[in-house]
C-alpha cells in the first residue's frame, strides 16, 4: 500500500496497462501459436491424404467388405511404401476396415488384428480427414512407440471409385521435423508481430495517459484553488453571520432598554399629567355641581366636568397598561426557567387563568437576550391564544433537544389558518419570528381552524462570543 502511495496516477496506469497488454498478449501469442500448429497439421494430413487416396485407392478397390487384402495389393502398397518419397514421408501406414481389422500395415505383425474402433478411426468413415500429433500410447502403435515419442497421425477415407462409398480408411504417421521447423519459423513471426503491436498500444496508452495525466493534474490545481477560496469565502461568511447575530442579540437588549425608558417616560410624564389634571378636575367638578348655569339641554357644568373626568380616567389606565407592557421585569438575573415562570404568572394575573408550565432538563444559564426573547415570545403567544383563539387551557413546555432548548406553546382554542395571517401581515407572529430568527433559532406554528394551535420556537444554547468591534 506505501508503494502504491509513493506512485504517481500515471505510473499507476501504465502499470496496470503494461500488465494487462502483457497478459494479453501472452494469451494472444498462444492462441496464435496453437492455430499456427492446428492449421499446418489439418494442411499437411489434408495435402498427404490427397496422395493416400490417388496412389493407395487403387489398390483397395478389390476389397470384399471386410475380408483380407489380395496378395497383389499387399505387394504393391509394400513397393509404394518403401523406397519411394511417399515412402520416406509416411513412416508407418496402416489399412483400417470398418470393424476395427488391420487389413494392411507396414508392421506385418498388426496384420489381421483387431483393436477398438476409435473416435477418429469413425470419424474418418463418416467421411472426414482427421489429424492429430498423437503420443502413440493407443495399443495399435506398439512398433511405433519403440522409434518415436510423438507423430503426425492422420486418418483419411478410401472410397470405392464407382460409387464413392468408403470402402476402408487409411492411417499414417509422419514426423514432427518439418512441422516444428516451419511452426517455429510462424511462431517466430507471430510473436513479434504481436510484441509490435503489443508495444505500439502501449505507447500509444503512456501518451493518452501521460495527457489525461497533465489534464487531470491542472483540473486538481484550479479545484484546489477554487476550494481555497470557497474555504476563504466561508470562513468569513460564518464570521459575518456570527456578527449579525451578536448585533442582534445587542439590539434585542438595546430595544428593550429603549421600551423601559419609554414607558418610564410615559410614567412619569403624560400619566402624571393625566392625573393631575384628574384631581383638579375633580375638585371643579364638586365646586361647579351647585351651579345654575348650563351648557346645554338637561346638562349642567358638573355633568360635563364629571364626563371630562370619565374621559381623562379611560385614557390615563389605557396609558398605563402601554407603559405596564412595554416595560420588562427585571429578568437579568433570573434563569431560564425562572424567566418563563415569570412570563406565565404575569399573564395568570392579567388573564386570571392558570397555566401549566413544565420545565424538562433547560440549564439555568443563558444570554440576556435568549431571556429577553423568551420572556416576549410567552408574553405574545398567551396573549394572543387567550384573545383570537378564545382559549382556556393553554399549557406551556420547555425542554432541551440536540444542542437548543425548545419551548412550545399549546391550547385547544378555536385555531386559525397560519397561511392567511402570514399574508394579512399578522404582527404579533411576525414580531416573535423575527426575534428568534435574529438569535439562530427556528419558529413554527402549527395550527387549523377548530384544531387548536401550537406555537414552537427552538433557540441555540451555545453563548454567543462578545463583540469588541
Amino acid at each position: 500500500m506505501k508503494l502504491l502511495a509513493r506512485l504517481s496516477l500515471v505510473r499507476l496506469l501504465l502499470a496496470g496497462g503494461g500488465v494487462i497488454l502483457l497478459a494479453g498478449m501472452l494469451v494472444i501469442g498462444t492462441w496464435i501459436s496453437m492455430e499456427l500448429e492446428r492449421g499446418h497439421i489439418d494442411h499437411v494430413g489434408s495435402l498427404t491424404s490427397l496422395y493416400m487416396q490417388s496412389f493407395v485407392s487403387p489398390h483397395v478397390q478389390s476389397l470384399p467388405g471386410n475380408g483380407p487384402l489380395r496378395e497383389v495389393d499387399r505387394n504393391a502398397l509394400d513397393g509404394l511404401l518403401s523406397g519411394t518419397p511417399l515412402g520416406r514421408q509416411v513412416v508407418a501406414f496402416k489399412l483400417w476396415a470398418p470393424d476395427g481389422s488391420v487389413l494392411y500395415s507396414t508392421n506385418p505383425a498388426l496384420i489381421g488384428r483387431k483393436f477398438a474402433v476409435r473416435p477418429a478411426l469413425s470419424s474418418a468413415f463418416a467421411g472426414k480427414v482427421h489429424s492429430e500429433i498423437t503420443d502413440l500410447s493407443d495399443p495399435d502403435n506398439e512398433f511405433e512407440r519403440k522409434r518415436w515419442s510423438r507423430l503426425i497421425e492422420t486418418y483419411a477415407p478410401l472410397r470405392a471409385r464407382n460409387t464413392g462409398t468408403i470402402i476402408a480408411v487409411s492411417e499414417f504417421y509422419q514426423t514432427t521435423d518439418d512441422l516444428e521447423q516451419e511452426v517455429g519459423v510462424a511462431r517466430l513471426r507471430s510473436w513479434l508481430m504481436v510484441s509490435a503491436a503489443t508495444l505500439v498500444i502501449f505507447l500509444l496508452l503512456a501518451a493518452l495517459v501521460k495527457r489525461a495525466s497533465n489534464i487531470i493534474a491542472a483540473q486538481q490545481s484550479e479545484l484546489s484553488e477554487k476550494v481555497t477560496q470557497l474555504t476563504a469565502l466561508l470562513a468569513q461568511n460564518g464570521q459575518l453571520h456570527d456578527r449579525v447575530r451578536r448585533a442582534a442579540a445587542r439590539t434585542t437588549a438595546l430595544n428593550e432598554r429603549f421600551l423601559h425608558r419609554i414607558a418610564a417616560d410615559l410614567h412619569d410624564g403624560p400619566s402624571q399629567g393625566l392625573a393631575l389634571a384628574l384631581m383638579r378636575m375633580e375638585s371643579l367638578a364638586d365646586v361647579c355641581s351647585t351651579c345654575a348655569a348650563s351648557v346645554g339641554k338637561d346638562r349642567s357644568v358638573g355633568d360635563e366636568f364629571h364626563t371630562l373626568h370619565s374621559a381623562l380616567q379611560f385614557a390615563l389606565d389605557d396609558l398605563r397598561a402601554i407603559s405596564g407592557g412595554l416595560h420588562l421585569p427585571e429578568i437579568e438575573r433570573l434563569s431560564l426557567a425562572e424567566t418563563a415562570r415569570r412570563a406565565v404568572r404575569d399573564y395568570e394575573r392579567k388573564a386570571g387563568l392558570t397555566v401549566p408550565l413544565t420545565v424538562d432538563d433547560v440549564p439555568d444559564a443563558a444570554l440576556l437576550p435568549v431571556k429577553i426573547t423568551l420572556f416576549r415570545m410567552l408574553q405574545e403567544s398567551l396573549a394572543n391564544g387567550y384573545r383570537h383563539g378564545g382559549a382556556s387551557d393553554q399549557r406551556v413546555e420547555l425542554t432541551r433537544s440536540d444542542g437548543q432548548f425548545v419551548v412550545e406553546v399549546t391550547d385547544s382554542g378555536r385555531g386559525f389558518d397560519p397561511q392567511a395571517v402570514v399574508a394579512d401581515g399578522h404582527l404579533g407572529l411576525a414580531g416573535m419570528r423575527e426575534r428568534i430568527e435574529v438569535l439562530g433559532g427556528t419558529f413554527s406554528v402549527r395550527s387549523a381552524p377548530g384544531k387548536g394551535t401550537v406555537v414552537r420556537a427552538a433557540l441555540p444554547l451555545t453563548p454567543l462570543a462578545e463583540d469588541h468591534e
